[in-house]
């Protein structure tokens, strides 16, 4: 169904789980991430698709435009999933991530969506063809404490694809927004507190790749999570509150390797 594939986030986690799962014959796969040793390890796993990666921060909006054309000018793109993603958060000992963290949170995780998106609209547009995915968060639905800049940037890219989908759609394009809980990733493995119903990242991108290929509109999981999330602001905001605050979302400290922080002391 799809020949030609770009993924943002690719170098590990779920985004290079996903580049396994379009891998086919027949099919080029264009894989964005920070990670160029990450990056290869993917396009190994990822025959006997056609690979080209790219070593771009999708917060640079001229390289992500310039790339994304050279792709699309090779081989018409007709798939792109925005799943880069970054998390600050509290760190130990009670340090609010602070306005310069919560920027980079939304520069990767909002701004960094659009650079993929927004220089393909044009070429998908006039094609009347193709699907867009973006990967968001259960944190969409409900702001947490101690993850301020996360939850307002997966919120924000959330509230970007359901005006996209509905602007799109008489179009001819396909925009899924997918919101996942907890499942095994380097971020992930970094909140302090408990991971319910978390999944491995291959279940999750059985998930993601299910919902895109039948253009679900929207998927979020696990389902008992996101019902919660969902119908928290329906309940008093003062049980929301203290339920939350139980949860303890506090970041542990973390580098990537390959890829600098996206905000001091750390980052994914």
């Amino acid at each position: 169904m799809f020949s030609s594939v770009v993924i943002t986030g690719a170098s590990r986690g779920l985004g290079a789980a996903l580049a396994q799962r379009f891998a086919a014959p027949g099919v080029t796969l264009h894989l964005i991430g920070r990670d160029a040793e990450a990056l290869a390890a993917t396009e190994a796993a990822c025959a006997p698709a056609t690979v080209k990666t790219a070593r771009i921060d999708v917060r640079d909006a001229e390289a992500m435009a310039a790339q994304l054309a050279a792709w699309d000018a090779e081989s018409p793109i007709d798939l792109a999933i925005a799943n880069a993603g970054i998390a600050a958060g509290t760190r130990p000992g009670g340090a609010r991530e602070g306005l310069a963290a919560i920027r980079t949170q939304l520069d990767t995780n909002m701004m960094g969506a659009l650079h993929l998106v927004e220089p393909l609209l044009p070429a998908l547009l006039s094609r009347g063809r193709g699907s867009i995915a973006l990967v968001t968060s259960l944190s969409a639905f409900r702001g947490l404490p101690d993850s301020a800049g996360y939850c307002a940037s997966k919120a924000a890219l959330w509230s970007y694809g359901e005006a996209l989908r509905a602007e799109t759609a008489p179009k001819g394009l396909r925009v899924t927004l997918v919101a996942p809980g907890f499942f095994d990733s380097a971020m992930g493995e970094r909140w302090v507190g408990a991971r319910p119903l978390s999944i491995s990242a291959e279940a999750a991108a059985i998930k993601v790749e299910r919902a895109i290929r039948k253009g679900a509109a929207r998927m979020a999981f696990p389902w008992p999570l996101a019902l919660a999330l969902r119908l928290s602001p329906l309940a008093p905001s003062r049980l929301v509150d203290a339920i939350v605050r139980s949860m303890d979302f506090r970041i542990k400290e973390y580098t990537e390797k390959g890829a600098p922080p996206p905000s001091p002391p750390a980052g994914t």
